[in-house]
């Protein structure tokens, strides 16, 4: 969604305001749900940073301008009937004011939420990586370099392939958790991500007709 765009959406169904839902940009999950009138909107598409209307103060405000977890915009669109908003965000700390993730903390997950904690692994991996905190081990196995890495994973896939005829269930379950993730953190050390693996997977299936 563009600037031009805001001024085609159905304010007049809302009076003035319109639901705006925000999912995590990368897992997928709903963060939250707020209220934009129409300059809302359009500080949100041009500041990078959603912006509410807040009802009771009759106002706008920036998500985060207190507590500094903002959320920054990956993208805006709305629905068919051009009524409701959905921002796609990356949030920067908990989005909740009560310090959880989501503001929805105790809706059941999806089996897609679910599988989308490996995007938020990815992220974890990449913090630990650029703030290197002593205790961190992947941080440390980082700096060891890809050759160091790419031999932890040669080292788990052959644990793993040994858990799946020597080990019970959650044995197998343990050294693939392990294997998963030392592949994540090796795509990393050559600034891949695992979203092209996935898109790899998707093409094949794809030509596969």
């Amino acid at each position: 969604m563009t600037l031009d765009d805001a001024g085609t959406l159905d304010w007049d169904k809302g009076s003035g305001l319109l639901p705006a839902i925000v999912q995590h940009a990368r897992t997928g999950r709903v963060l939250m749900l707020g209220y934009m009138n129409d300059a809302a909107l359009r500080e949100t598409l041009s500041g990078g940073r959603v912006v509410f209307y807040s009802r009771s103060r009759e106002t706008l405000w920036t998500k985060g301008e207190t507590s500094g977890n903002y959320l920054n915009v990956v993208d805006v669109s709305t629905d068919c009937d051009s009524d409701a908003i959905l921002v796609l965000a990356d949030p920067i700390g908990p989005t909740c004011h009560k310090g959880t993730e989501s503001c929805f903390a105790d809706a059941a997950s999806t089996d897609a939420q679910r599988l989308a904690f490996l995007a938020l692994l990815e992220n974890i991996i990449a913090n630990r990586i650029a703030d290197q905190p002593e205790s961190s081990y992947t941080a440390k196995l980082f700096a060891r370099g890809t050759g160091r890495i790419a031999q932890k994973v040669g080292e788990e896939g052959v644990e793993t392939a040994l858990a799946a005829v020597s080990r019970d269930d959650a044995g197998l379950v343990s050294e693939c958790a392990d294997l998963v993730f030392h592949l994540l953190v090796l795509l990393k050390s050559r600034e891949l991500d695992l979203e092209l693996v996935v898109e790899e997977l998707r093409a094949r299936h794809a030509a596969k007709g």
